[in-house]
Order: C-alpha cells, then structure tokens, then sequence
C-alpha cells in the first residue's frame, strides 16, 4: 500500500469521476464483425456511385459552352508579339484584332477570360512577393513595404512602390474589347461589364484603400508605380469605387493560380437589349491593345468566353476523377471477390475432410 498522506483538508475520492455510463466509459457500443458478405457489397455500391457522380458531373461539364482564341501570334498581332520582345518598345502602344464565329448562340450568363500558358505564379519565391499589410490600406505598410517585396519594394532613391510585390508588378495589362457583327457593314460593341468579377471577400475584406478613401490622390501620396505600371495604382479606372487597391483587375490577379495554364476573369456580361438572352450566333471580333509580353517566357495568351453550370466552368476533371476512382474500386472488389470464393471453396473442402 502507498504511505502517501492526502494534504489536510482534502476528501477521499474527490477527484474520482462521477459513477455515470458516460465518464466510466460505460456507453453501449457497436462494433460491427467485418464479413465478405457485407464488405465486398459495400465496395460494389461504392465503386458504382462514384461511376454514376462522375458521368453526372461529365454530363453537366459537357452543358458548359466554351470557345478559346488564342491571339499570341495570330494574324496581325504576331506584329505586336515581336514589337513586345524588346523591353525598350514597351511605350510603343500596338493593337491588334482576331475574329471568330460562336455556331450556336451562347444563352444566359457570359463571361470573358483571358488565359495565360506556361505562367507560373505557383513558383514559391513569386507567390510570397506581396504585402498583405499593404493591401489590406495600413498606413505604415504603405510607406513600409515588407521585405518579403524586395526588390520590387523601393525605387534606387527609395519611394515605396504599391503594390509592392512581384505579382502585382506582372499584372496581365492587355485591354479586351469584344464586338459582334450582325452583317459585313455592322460592329456592335458587346457590353461588358468589370464588377463583380472577384471574389466577395477579396474586394470586401483583403483589400481596402488607405485613407482618405475620397482622396486617392492624397491617400497614395509619396508612393510609386510598380516598375511595369504605366500609371499609379490610384489611376487604374474613373470608377471611384473601383480604383486604387480595390481595383477588381488588381484583385483578380492577385489571387494566384495553382498551375501554369490558367484562366482569369476579366468581364462579365451585361445581359441588355439584343444581348438580353445572352451571346447570339455569328461573328465577333476583339480589339486588342498588345502590351503584356510572353515572348520571354514562351507563354500564350488568349481569350475565352464560356458560360457556367452548377458545377462551375469547362471541366471534365472532376467527373473524370469519379469515374476512375469508381473503376478502381470495382477492380478491387471484383479481385477481393476471387479470393474470397477461391480460399472459400478450400476450406471448405478441408472441413469436409
């Protein structure tokens, strides 16, 4: 027995657990006793459903209307693709238009992107080159860009630059302007509309103006351009509740992606007269003023129009995934099923025995 003396004042048991089923761990239980006879069902019905989710989502991926154009090198724009080569040409404004025909009328909710090939803002040292601080309208971080910005924090004569950050200073700067052609003679210009194409807790929370928010002028005073900027951050649009970080451009762009073949949106549809039900048949144009470069990297560039479903966007990845996932787990079953009808079959020819 302990000769360990409880301290004065102190009752026996006391910090025993209360004599209840729950803290004496008394629960009733149910252990299930794992058979073949209720696994291997269990695999069949679950490789089933999967193969059933999946052809489901490729159903509704199939739904999705899409049409890519890549303009890198097409036509008239292999001008400006060369012109873009040379850093030194970087003032020298080049446009360039391509054409397509959508065969069949895109109906409901339209939206604009522009795809980027071979771009990879998943690269480590890229992704962490920003100041959320910054972002995000804190005073001192303005004038204080974090050091995870350098270089592209300061100029040589050391003005704070904001955005700071890698990204920020590769922000895609192409302008798209898409048009339709009822006939020969007609262009019509598409409406497109540029709000609403971030994320609501992006434009709502991550980024915010430093103040005065009337005054964008004064509140980014003493800043600077990104390098590659050819105006300040406060000057991206006239739109008041548009410009400066909340720019939904900037936001949009800020918001990495995960691969180096990525989409981006860039406009939404304004679904208004001939427009009301969305993108008719026939033929359009966009006007394109060529300034992003990707000679440098053998990137290319391009600009999608799709529409959405449930689901989301063009994809056949996840309905793919389904369907291999469930054929996976009918192979497995199917193998679990020979073996146990072989080894079966010799015990029981054993106990006869």
């Amino acid at each position: 027995m302990s000769n360990r003396k409880d301290p004065p004042g102190s009752q026996p048991f006391m910090k025993r657990p209360d004599n209840t089923a729950f803290k004496q761990q008394k629960l009733p239980a149910w252990s299930p006793t794992l058979k073949a006879e209720t696994v291997l069902p269990f695999f069949f019905l679950s490789g089933v459903a999967c193969i059933m989710i999946g052809v489901l989502l490729i159903i509704t991926a199939a739904g999705v209307q899409e049409i890519k154009v890549d303009y890198t090198e097409e036509r008239d724009c292999a001008e400006c693709y060369t012109l873009r080569l040379d850093r030194a040409n970087s003032i020298i404004d080049c446009a360039c238009t391509v054409s397509f025909s959508l065969s069949e009328a895109f109906k409901g909710d339209v939206f604009m992107y522009y795809g980027l090939n071979n771009f990879h803002q998943n690269q480590r040292h890229y992704m962490v080159s920003r100041d959320d601080a910054q972002l995000v309208g804190r005073q001192y971080n303005l004038k204080n860009p974090s050091i995870t910005c350098v270089p592209f924090d300061k100029y040589k004569n050391g003005t704070p630059i904001a955005p700071c950050g890698a990204i920020a200073n590769s922000i895609f700067n192409d302008t798209l302007q898409l048009f339709y052609h009822p006939d020969k003679n007609t262009e019509t210009p598409v409406p497109l509309l540029k709000t609403d194409i971030s994320w609501f807790t992006d434009r709502t929370v991550k980024f915010q103006n430093p103040s005065p928010k009337d005054n964008l002028t004064a509140a980014f005073a003493g800043t600077a351009r990104p390098f590659y900027w050819w105006k300040p951050v406060y000057q991206l649009s006239v739109e008041k509740n548009n410009n400066g970080f909340v720019n939904e451009d900037l936001i949009v762009w800020m918001r990495q992606a995960a691969f180096p073949s990525f989409k981006k949106l860039y406009r939404r549809l304004n679904r208004t007269q001939e427009f009301n039900e969305g993108l008719p048949a026939g033929n359009y144009s966009v006007k394109i003023s060529y300034n992003y470069p990707v000679g440098k990297f053998k990137g290319r560039k391009s600009v999608i129009l799709s529409t959405v479903s449930w689901l989301g966007g063009h994809s056949n990845f996840l309905g793919v995934a389904y369907c291999a996932s469930g054929a996976i787990i009918l192979i497995v079953a199917i193998f679990l099923t020979v073996v146990h009808l072989k080894f079966r079959k010799k015990s029981l020819g054993l106990e006869e025995e």
